[in-house]
């Protein structure tokens, strides 16, 4: 099965370099909606979504005529206390520099662990390829999300953080066997 993993567009918090996670319900900015629109995305026979507004509005502009199902698990991290603050804001805080010493394996204050949180969507994804039933999808997520889903099941194997992607990017993900590339959305010139 050819898994398209898509991170969602950018939104304010992400311009601003805020932790947005599971407990802010954004949408997209102009700037996140406009970016879409000018990518190429693979066509796929199914949609997975975040029930998270920004998932939802980035698998609507992709594929507008695709049903999709919300995968209630596919939320992104709680980041507990740091939700809604910016690496400026957490700089010098002792919680956030144990969490930064910490290669981010400490749970965030008052949140989810990274292993937690990739159990989460680790569990959620298998399920969803168990389902499909199609020979491809798209999973429209989080950052977070992504990285945990490509850490399990990539092949070769990568760290966590060796597969961040920036908003509107993904990942093809082949199943079984686990090769992956990264996802080319850019417009010919």
């Amino acid at each position: 099965m050819k898994c398209v993993l898509i991170r969602h567009g950018k939104t304010a918090g992400n311009l601003a370099g805020r932790y947005i996670g599971c407990r802010t319900d954004e949408p997209l900015c102009p700037e996140g909606i406009a970016q879409l629109r000018m990518g190429r995305y693979p066509a796929v026979e199914r949609v997975f979504a975040s029930p998270l507004r920004r998932c939802r509005e980035t698998a609507r502009l992709l594929y507008p005529a695709m049903e999709m199902e919300i995968v209630e698990d596919f939320r992104e991290c709680d980041f507990g206390a740091f939700e809604g603050l910016s690496y400026a804001d957490l700089n010098g805080r002792a919680d956030y520099q144990a969490w930064l010493d910490s290669g981010g394996e400490l749970p965030f204050p008052g949140g989810e662990s990274k292993a937690e949180f990739s159990r989460r969507c680790v569990r959620a994804f298998a399920a969803c390829v168990a389902r499909a039933g199609v020979s491809s999808a798209a999973f429209v997520v989080h950052g977070g999300t992504i990285m945990a889903i490509l850490e399990k099941f990539a092949q070769p194997r990568g760290a966590y953080y060796d597969f961040q992607v920036g908003n509107g990017q993904g990942y093809v993900l082949n199943l079984p066997g686990g090769l992956y590339r990264r996802l080319e959305t850019e417009q010919p010139c």
